[in-house]
């Protein structure tokens, strides 16, 4: 069996689990206590990793908790950020999970407790409610204690018989198994569930596009991260590249929030190497001053509304105030390309999925378009493939900006065709194969027939700041090319045949009839 059947085979194990554990629940509001449970066993056995440290004389599972010095906690919280004495790991609560009649308060306690180690360190912030939707209470997991602790055993017992190992540095299977759980949670989910993850594939070309030809770069940003696929994938993709400073983002939705912050630990991102926030990027935003970044990834919401222009103070926020003016208030999709313009370095860039409708409307969203073009921001404009996100079938657009271009002009890629996806039952993937077609046309920026276009300032000013993709590459006519002179030539032979046809006929009836 191969990596890949290996791989393939694990994935069809760990959604068989997911699904036998939820029961009746949908996926979707059963998710959090899989996932949940999932990453109390992950870090529970890198605790265990961390205090054992290889040393096979140690079985830190087996002590007691009154045998753990209290300098030796200190150390703990300082490197890993949190604590988790022996009665608390999930492997000891695992072996009696079945007979425990007080399993969903002692988990709720439990959780507490490791939240409550980080209190007064510098990891506090990251740790702080990470297990909040993992509600013990839940009626999902039951309308008694005893049903609700039935459920509880089951997920933990589910989790805890998926075949992952813990080897720090080593492996990601931990992290892969949380993505592909998310994944799945977000395909089941319609709409809601492309409010929080990014297809892995399309997440692959954003971070290409973001990082490319950059060697190293200070941080990674996303203004919307969602589950953080996004931020990981240049984890994924960039392992040569130094991210020297971390991954940061700032998440709306507090599950996901927290979705979010689990994702960094379950793929050995220690607390100080990164920093998501909880709140409204666009009326609240955080990391002030930790801009500038060398690389920024999103894929915010579309179309949402926003104060926009009821906000007065707003017009003289640093963000939007050299456009002269505000995202409309029911479409707050340049808001969020602007905040991220704001925050990029002068060496970096910014790729970001955008609804299409940003690239031809007037009216304000026309006047952001001419301070981006005017002032040589936009690189690219790219038109993916439909249906290529959850919760929607619409072709999306994926914008590039840089403050350090060495012309005016702007690139334009269509990348709508069949050569650049592969159709699915429920949605289209892009391969590996497409996404580096697509990379090579973004480096060399040369042009191709009805694919991509390099496109001179005057023109676009010419066409009024129209950013559209199809405004620049000319589709290709795939109708039949029709010869005229061969189709008139059939005609003339087979109206000659017809009439012959005729003749022979009365021929025949005249000869009857006599």
């Amino acid at each position: 069996m191969t990596g890949q059947q290996r791989a393939e085979a694990l994935r069809r194990e760990i959604w068989q689990i997911a699904n036998r554990v939820r029961g009746a629940v949908d996926g979707w509001d059963f998710k959090q206590f899989v996932l949940g449970a999932l990453f109390y066993r992950f870090i529970s056995e890198n605790f265990i990793s961390y205090i054992e440290g290889g040393d096979d004389s140690i079985n830190y599972t087996g002590m007691a908790d009154t045998d753990i010095p209290d300098e030796a906690k200190i150390d703990a919280i300082k490197t890993k950020g949190y604590f988790i004495y022996p009665s608390q790991l999930f492997e000891n609560v695992v072996k009696t999970a079945n007979q425990n009649d007080s399993l969903n308060t002692d988990l709720a306690e439990i959780f507490t407790a490791i939240e409550a180690s980080a209190n007064g360190y510098p990891s506090e912030q990251d740790i702080n409610g990470l297990f909040a939707d993992f509600d013990t209470t839940s009626n999902r997991l039951g309308s008694t204690v005893k049903q609700k602790n039935e459920r509880l055993a089951e997920v933990l017992k589910g989790v805890a018989g998926l075949p992952l190992t813990f080897e720090e540095n080593k492996n990601d299977l931990f992290g892969d198994a949380y993505e592909f759980l998310i994944s799945n949670y977000a395909a089941n989910a319609g709409k809601s569930g492309g409010e929080f993850f990014t297809p892995t594939h399309v997440s692959k070309l954003i971070a290409k596009l973001a990082m490319h030809k950059q060697t190293n770069v200070n941080k990674i940003y996303d203004p919307a991260a969602g589950s953080g696929s996004l931020l990981l994938q240049a984890k994924e993709e960039f392992d040569n590249h130094i991210i020297e400073d971390g991954f940061f983002g700032q998440e709306i939705n507090y599950t996901t929030y927290n979705l979010a912050r689990m994702n960094m630990f379950l793929h050995n991102i220690n607390y100080d190497k990164f920093n998501i926030q909880y709140g409204n990027t666009l009326e609240d935003p955080h990391f002030q001053d930790d801009k500038p970044f060398d690389a920024i990834v999103s894929n915010p919401p579309y179309s949402v509304k926003w104060k926009g222009a009821d906000d007065p103070t707003l017009i003289n926020d640093e963000r939007f105030a050299p456009a002269g003016v505000l995202a409309p208030k029911s479409k707050a999709d340049f808001a969020f390309v602007l905040h991220a313009l704001h925050y990029l370095s002068a060496k970096g860039r910014a790729a970001i999925v955008c609804f299409p409708g940003i690239f031809y409307r007037g009216g304000a969203e026309q006047k952001i378009r001419k301070y981006l073009v005017d002032n040589n921001f936009v690189e690219t404009v790219i038109a993916l493939a439909p249906n290529l996100f959850f919760g929607t079938t619409i072709a999306v657009n994926i914008l590039v900006l840089a403050k350090n271009k060495t012309d005016t002009a702007v690139q334009f890629i269509d990348a709508t065709g069949e050569e650049f996806f592969r159709k699915g039952t429920n949605n289209n993937f892009m391969e590996d194969r497409h996404i580096a077609e697509i990379m090579k046309m973004f480096d060399n920026k040369e042009n191709v027939p009805h694919v991509a276009e390099t496109v001179p300032y005057d023109t676009i000013v010419e066409k009024d700041y129209n950013l559209s993709v199809s405004a620049y590459v000319e589709p290709k006519d795939t109708r039949e090319v029709v010869n005229i002179k061969e189709l008139n030539a059939k005609l003339v032979s087979t109206v000659a045949k017809i009439d012959q046809l005729r003749a022979d006929i009365d021929a025949i009836v005249a000869e009857i009839e006599a």
